[in-house]
């Protein structure tokens, strides 16, 4: 497992010499490496425990979140379980998973957490894949890494055939909404999460719902985050899940196209002006002047008279412009993909304010 390849050595070093790192890797534990587990639960009384009991030793703590579940789950948990490493915290008022999550993040923050790993606590997701989605953040290499369950078609054997349709084309909308195009798979809720990159995104207004996965991938676009995919196989067992996916594909729709306006405009017109602004620009203008044109002489022709050539182009030629000048941005979109992780700049940035802090 890369649990025990990131914790030690592939060998064991003589006794007078010491254990070195293969050249040019850095050296990397999880242990005391700062790692939380964040657990929102709504009636899982039936799988929590199992997830805690399945929980490496290497996680420094467990933050379980009551998210005002009917079940009372942090009551359970607080009498049941008997790992000193877990903390119960409730919610007030059911916030959804994603304000769960949120909470779950806050909470470990507060008590020291470096990066914080999410599961949901119907024991759908391995733990043993934890260290493979913790150690892009510990190597500098990552801000946010997300599980991918489409990475072999052997990973989705259980995976039912209408969950694999829907992910794959939320996954497309998710591109086009994120500006992520190396990701798959975005409503993937095992995630980690670097802590000061977490700080950030908490001030954001992030869904709280079901879309929250998504949401969130989209504010990290804001912050400039790298994201990774961890391959990881789908596993489902006895739980029930909560979305009803009749209930949620016109909400999905509606705020997917709701970021991905905000994000051309705030990516390519408020915090930046490049090529891709030009290209947009121009490639909306011939595409809706030749439309234009064309629906203008459709509808004032003399009925049986045949457009000349010079009509003909005059439409069709914007309209072929405008769209090569639209796969252009596109091409430009997704080679801006972020590239260097933002966390140790941020925790440059908080040490040095902590020194310049008064004593």
């Amino acid at each position: 497992m890369l649990a025990e390849a990131v914790a030690r050595p592939a060998t064991v070093p003589s006794p007078d010499r010491p254990a070195r790192p293969a050249p040019g890797v850095p050296a990397v534990s999880l242990e005391g490496a700062g790692v939380w587990l964040v657990v929102p639960c709504y009636k899982v009384r039936a799988h929590i425990l199992q997830v805690i009991r399945r929980t490496p030793a290497w996680f420094e703590g467990i933050v379980c979140v009551d998210d005002a579940c009917p079940d009372g789950s942090g009551d359970f948990i607080e009498a049941e379980n008997t790992d000193p490493r877990v903390v119960v915290v409730r919610l007030p008022k059911n916030q959804g998973v994603g304000g769960a999550t949120l909470a779950g993040y806050a909470e470990a923050a507060r008590r020291g957490a470096r990066v914080m790993v999410k599961v949901d606590g119907d024991d759908q997701m391995d733990l043993g894949y934890a260290a493979q989605l913790v150690a892009p953040i510990l190597l500098g290499e990552a801000d946010y890494a997300k599980g991918n369950r489409f990475t072999s078609i052997s990973h989705l054997t259980t995976m039912p055939t209408v969950r694999v349709l829907g992910n794959a084309m939320l996954s497309f909308l998710a591109k086009l909404s994120t500006g992520y195009w190396n990701i798959f798979d975005p409503t993937n809720g095992y995630t980690a999460i670097e802590a000061n990159v977490a700080k950030l995104v908490m001030q954001k207004r992030v869904s709280r719902r079901f879309f929250f996965e998504t949401d969130l991938l989209y504010h990290l676009g804001t912050l400039r985050a790298v994201v990774r995919d961890v391959p990881m196989p789908a596993r489902y067992a006895d739980e029930v899940s909560n979305i009803r996916i009749g209930a949620i594909v016109g909400p999905f729709a509606l705020r997917h196209v709701r970021n991905f306006a905000q994000r051309i405009v705030g990516q390519y017109f408020v915090r930046d002006f490049n090529a891709a602004s030009l290209e947009l620009v121009f490639g909306a203008c011939f595409s809706l002047f030749g439309v234009a044109y064309a629906l203008s002489y459709l509808a004032n022709r003399v009925p049986g008279q045949a457009a000349s050539a010079g009509i003909v182009m005059l439409a069709a030629l914007p309209v072929i412009l405008g769209v090569q000048f639209l796969l252009q941005a596109v091409n430009f979109d997704v080679l801006n993909v972020p590239s260097r992780p933002i966390h140790p700049y941020l925790a440059v940035l908080r040490e040095l304010e902590s020194e310049e802090a008064p004593a």
